[in-house]
């Protein structure tokens, strides 16, 4: 090629560096659509969300997350499921926020992240997109939350670092296959209804509106309500709750079958971590059994019941998960304190 051919030949974009990890903190630095759709929405969230929104890229996407309380403290890592986000954890980030670090991600396609419409929406990669935002914050010592799709999420991050856990607290989850299904979710599974009744019309949101509360008779307030709606307002913001549902292994051909089948194997490394469990019975979903299997494979774990509750248990007890949930993290402490008095102690 001569030196005229190559003067004609257009110059390859030049790819953008991103800014050093200490600089990517927050929103401003997110795309502009991203931020003024959250900035519009959380203005009428105010009342019940009211904490600093950031954003982080992760995997070549922008996750939105919270991250309140002191950060020389051990971090509680919260990770919710289908069709929720951080939202759903925002009665124990304000109770906890005072003596710890609490993080609530929400996953990529979810909440107030990214929802890129050519992501590949399965078990595997919200494992590792999850595994880099841990990575990213430098978190290490970790109390990981969980619930509903969260639990297959965090507990496949758990797997690949055992090491960076130091406790979990399970609510109405699960991390192995299971051949329930109830009838409601199988039809969301669906490429027609399915897919027309959840991403079209936007019906899985409003349904789950109906079919997650027990105790609360009256249904959330009209400000509740706006949360879990509103960030999945078009078809295109429904992508990822369409493809979590297809996403959900029931038998060995499944692609992400084998991804949670290796999750369930490694629960048994986890018998020795402090565990709280917090279940509502009157989970439709994930009912009594996902329980039991639960403390079979963790049976050392502290499990409080709530007989009259559905599956969004911090919906229907923020208050008494909170105060639970606070006690647990007091007896990680004590047992610290202890150990580093028994070690000094040995070394003298």
């Amino acid at each position: 090629m001569s030196t005229e051919d190559a003067a004609a030949q257009p110059a390859a974009p030049k790819k953008k560096p991103l800014p050093p990890r200490s600089e990517r903190r927050g929103a401003e630095r997110a795309p502009t659509d991203l931020v003024d759709n959250r900035r519009r929405l959380w203005t009428r969230l105010k009342s019940e969300y009211d904490f600093t929104s950031r954003y982080l890229p992760v995997d070549g996407h922008w996750l939105h997350y919270v991250d309140e309380g002191p950060r020389d403290a051990p971090p509680v890592l919260l990770v919710h499921g289908n069709p929720t986000w951080s939202f759903y954890w925002r009665g124990l980030i304000e109770s906890l926020r005072d003596k710890h670090r609490v993080i609530a991600i929400d996953l990529v396609g979810m909440g107030f992240s990214e929802k890129p419409q050519d992501f590949d929406y399965c078990l595997a990669n919200h494992t590792a997109v999850l595994e880099s935002f841990v990575e990213e914050l430098r978190l290490r010592n970790i109390t990981l939350g969980l619930h509903d799709w969260g639990g297959a999420i965090g507990m496949g991050f758990a797997r690949r670092h055992p090491e960076l856990i130091r406790a979990l607290i399970v609510t109405n989850t699960s991390a192995f296959p299971s051949a329930e299904m109830p009838k409601l979710i199988g039809t969301a599974r669906t490429r027609f209804p399915g897919s027309f009744l959840v991403r079209r019309l936007g019906l899985f949101s409003k349904i789950a509106l109906r079919t997650t509360l027990h105790r609360r008779k009256g249904g959330l307030n009209p400000v509740e309500k706006l949360a879990y709606l509103q960030p999945y307002k078009s078809y295109t913001d429904r992508v990822a709750i369409d493809a979590f549902v297809k996403d959900i292994p029931m038998d060995p051909s499944h692609r992400s079958w084998g991804e949670l089948e290796a999750t369930a194997e490694a629960l048994e490394q986890f018998k020795d971590r402090p565990t709280l469990i917090a279940w509502g019975m009157r989970d439709f979903v994930f009912r009594k059994s996902f329980l039991d299997e639960w403390v079979r494979r963790l049976p050392e774990a502290q499990v409080q019941r709530f007989d009259d509750c559905g599956h969004w248990l911090m919906e229907e007890a923020p208050a008494e998960i909170s105060k639970l949930v606070a006690e647990f993290l007091n007896g990680l402490e004590s047992v610290g304190s202890v150990a580093e008095g028994e070690a000094v102690q040995a070394a003298d």
